[in-house]
């Protein structure tokens, strides 16, 4: 049965393309039906994927091949995000010092927990900066990791993990933390968890969606400064 199965996937382009639509659909059923945020359909994706390739011992290369095309949609999917900032650009001028401060906490924050905890747990240098750029886009932060000699593949799983937990525990924090600006929301999502946390900030509300997505880019370039200071101080 499984040299069925591998032999179908070597041989089969979109494989990787319709076992990722059906295992996110899947998530996206769980989430409607028990709304819980455990049930984030990128995690649900990603679980499931693990196991049918563990299971008929598919390739990860072979399901990689034909998942790749899903990365064409990166890109747009990524200047999209352009949009609700474009509608909000009043508010973004009106608050422009206040959201360039609240991002730049954010940065700064995030690389002196990874710094404390590295002394912490006595993590080694390069454990250091392979966790130094979690909380940034997998572009950037791949790039990061690698010219500073980081593990790649794990700093893009933290990215990962960063991400998609800020997806599902969002607006849990916010409503712990009684934070109800929505500007406040939005840029605290956007520069913790990127683009993953971005898609839970455009369902909480045009306002945090916009200014999510502008940390994104924001935090991306800021990490980038900070890094360069960061990095020779563990």
């Amino acid at each position: 049965m499984n040299e069925f199965v591998q032999a179908f996937v070597a041989n089969s382009l979109f494989f990787g393309v319709v076992i990722t639509l059906l295992t996110y659909q899947f998530g996206m059923f769980l989430k409607n039906k028990f709304k819980l945020a455990i049930f984030n359909p990128i995690v649900v994706s990603i679980v499931c994927i693990i196991v049918v390739l563990v299971a008929f011992e598919i390739d990860v290369a072979d399901y990689t091949a034909g998942a790749q095309y899903i990365n064409y949609l990166l890109t747009p999917a990524t200047v999209c995000l352009a949009v609700p900032l474009y509608e909000k650009v009043a508010l973004l001028k009106k608050h422009m010092i206040a959201i360039l401060v609240g991002i730049f906490s954010g940065v700064l924050s995030g690389a002196v927990s990874i710094l404390l905890m590295s002394m912490a747990f006595g993590l080694g240098h390069t454990e250091y900066v392979t966790l130094l750029p979690k909380s940034i886009t997998t572009a950037i932060g791949i790039g990061l990791s690698e010219e500073y000699g980081g593990i790649v593949t794990i700093t893009v799983a933290a990215i990962v993990i960063t991400g998609n937990l800020g997806n599902m525990i969002a607006e849990f924090i916010c409503r712990v933390c009684r934070i109800e600006e929505p500007i406040a929301k939005g840029i605290a999502i956007g520069t913790s968890s990127h683009a993953a946390g971005t898609a839970k900030a455009i369902e909480m509300g045009d306002v945090e969606g916009a200014m999510s997505g502008l940390s994104i880019a924001v935090s991306g370039l800021m990490t980038v400064v900070i890094s360069m200071i960061f990095v020779n101080l563990w």
